[in-house]
């Protein structure tokens, strides 16, 4: 006979949050009746593991029921609501069983089909406990798989219908919103929808006002030093929850966050997404209906077809000028520009190093020739401060009385890319044939493969509408945006004419001034060369 008192752990377990019917202070009291009825102590021992699902964890997997079980003299039995919120699987429940044998443990559920169910395992010479555990665990494993047969069968067919939304968090920039006949559809997320509205500006810039358009990387800084949550912290505050939580970092390491960060990347992912257009995707591909159309999650898109396709434009120039290293040293005005005559290659930015034993503090130029393995004939230095300041008169002096336009390019529409998309979704999809066994799969296919031909046909009848350019005046020269700007602007402003600076070597004596015969600037741009020659010869007129 066992008579003294058994010390009990209330294991408690969610695997939604919001889920009110059963909530942690339901099961709690459960525990606590069940636990006072069979005499255990459970003062103040909880296990309390919310949002774990039972299927996809094991007892022993699970945070704080698992830091339990590994500790099996600080209890005696374990208490828990229901049958569920132990196991879903017989594997799962053998572990345990086996476990509470090994330790001589009590199980015990507040509630079930045959109200209150007790499974003494310390005599482990009761069969009945081994038995009843089995008889149980497949029951729990069959509810199991019948809930997730159910689910995935209403969210399959939930997922074609226009307008409705199945539930989980919904993609940034919109927020659920109840219909009137029952369920849920998407509506635009004010709060979010500015967001996205403030990264396109910044983006696509304002060429009219003479604002150009920012890298990912720098709104994704701006976003952050402005403290606006990322899209995963924006639905924990919408929730009412803390922000940040768990992430990857090293390999086998979990990382927790206060918060987490906008990245390039992310920003990348939501304005290349076709969601933004109000569509409903799978696996990142657009749903469609019977006749090859995307399905709608929402009757107020963010966007329209016109200004994602503006959009991803502007990110596929990006991403080519990404791809290209950018080494430049922010403070060498010249970098790319200044070129030795000698070999014809770069010069670079020489700084004399401070623990050097020369007494010369001079920044120059030098040939680069040697730094590639190669030999100048006629290697060129020149300081720093003369080349600079000859380059800085001579490009005023050709370019300075240039007006600055921009050309802006206002979209227009091409069918063009969703065709490449459909046409792949219909490739792949024909790759599929033969695999279907039943005559409903093989008609499913068919059905499916005559929607996205009827959708090629339909978008090959849309014409194509071609982008006009518009040139835009500013009222400025390039004088005043010399005068405004820092050295990277500078440097732009010469790259972008296609500026060349060739330096011949020295001679003996040259150290006092610059020998302007040893520099030459040229500006190779076609349309900048043009205005050159102009603006000097109306110069040498008057």
């Amino acid at each position: 006979m066992h008579t003294t008192q058994l010390r009990g752990v209330s294991a408690l377990r969610l695997s939604v949050l919001t889920d009110e019917t059963t909530s942690p202070e339901r099961q709690r009291e459960a525990n606590r009746g069940a636990a006072a009825a069979l005499g255990i102590d459970l003062a103040d021992r909880e296990a309390v593991d919310l949002g774990v699902s039972a299927s996809k964890t094991t007892p022993f997997e699970r945070p704080e029921l698992g830091s339990w079980l590994r500790r099996p003299d600080d209890f005696d039995a374990l208490v828990f609501w229901r049958f569920d919120r132990a196991v879903r699987s017989m594997d799962d429940m053998h572990e345990l069983a086996k476990w509470a044998r090994e330790h001589r443990k009590m199980i015990a559920f507040a509630e079930g089909p045959g109200g209150r169910l007790v499974l003494d395992f310390r005599d482990a010479l009761n069969p009945m406990a081994q038995l009843m555990v089995t008889l149980f665990a497949f029951a729990a494993q069959m509810e199991a798989q019948a809930i997730r047969e159910r689910v995935t069968s209403a969210q399959a067919a939930m997922r074609v219908m226009p307008l409705r939304w199945r539930g989980s968090r919904p993609p940034y920039g919109y927020m659920p919103a109840p219909l009137e006949d029952g369920g849920w559809t998407l509506v635009q997320d004010p709060e979010a929808v500015a967001v996205i509205e403030r990264i396109i500006r910044e983006l696509m810039g304002d060429l009219s006002k003479n604002v150009p358009g920012k890298s990912l990387a720098a709104i994704a800084r701006g976003l952050n030093d402005d403290e606006i949550p990322s899209p995963r912290d924006h639905w924990s505050l919408q929730k009412g929850r803390e922000t940040g939580g768990k992430t990857g970092g090293k390999a086998g390491e979990t990382v927790v966050r206060g918060r987490f960060a906008w990245r390039h990347g992310s920003i990348k992912e939501l304005l290349t997404s076709e969601r933004l257009l109000g569509w409903k995707t799978q696996d990142n591909k657009p749903v469609r209906d019977s006749e090859g159309r995307p399905v709608m999650a929402t009757a107020e898109p963010i966007l329209t077809r016109e200004e994602f396709d503006a959009i991803g434009a502007v990110l596929a120039e990006y991403s080519v000028d990404n791809k290209k290293p950018d080494r430049v040293d922010t403070v060498a005005l010249l970098l790319r520009v200044i070129f030795c005559e000698g070999c014809g290659e770069r010069m670079y930015l020489h700084r004399p190093s401070p623990n050097s034993k020369s007494t010369s503090k001079t920044e120059t130029y030098k040939c680069g020739s040697h730094t590639r393995g190669r030999k100048c004939a006629s290697p060129a230095i020149i300081k720093r401060e003369w080349a600079d300041e000859y380059v800085e008169r001579e490009f005023l002096r050709m370019l300075g009385a240039l007006e600055i336009t921009h050309t802006r390019t206002v979209p227009g529409y091409d069918p063009q890319p969703e065709i490449d998309a459909t046409l792949a979704e219909y490739e792949a999809h024909r790759a599929e044939r033969g695999q279907q066994k039943s005559k409903a799969a093989q008609a499913s296919w068919e059905r499916h493969r005559d929607a996205l031909d009827a959708r090629l046909a339909e978008l090959e009848a849309r014409p194509k509408v071609e982008p006009r350019r518009e040139e835009i005046r500013t009222g400025r020269r390039y004088a005043d945006d010399w005068r405004d700007a820092d050295v990277t602007g500078k440097r732009g402003m010469l790259v972008e004419a296609g500026a060349i600076l060739t330096v011949k070597r020295g001679t003996r004596g040259g150290w006092r001034k610059l020998d302007e015969s040893r520099v030459s600037l040229d500006v190779r741009d076609p349309f900048f060369a043009d205005a050159a020659s102009e603006i000097t010869a109306m110069a040498d007129v008057y």
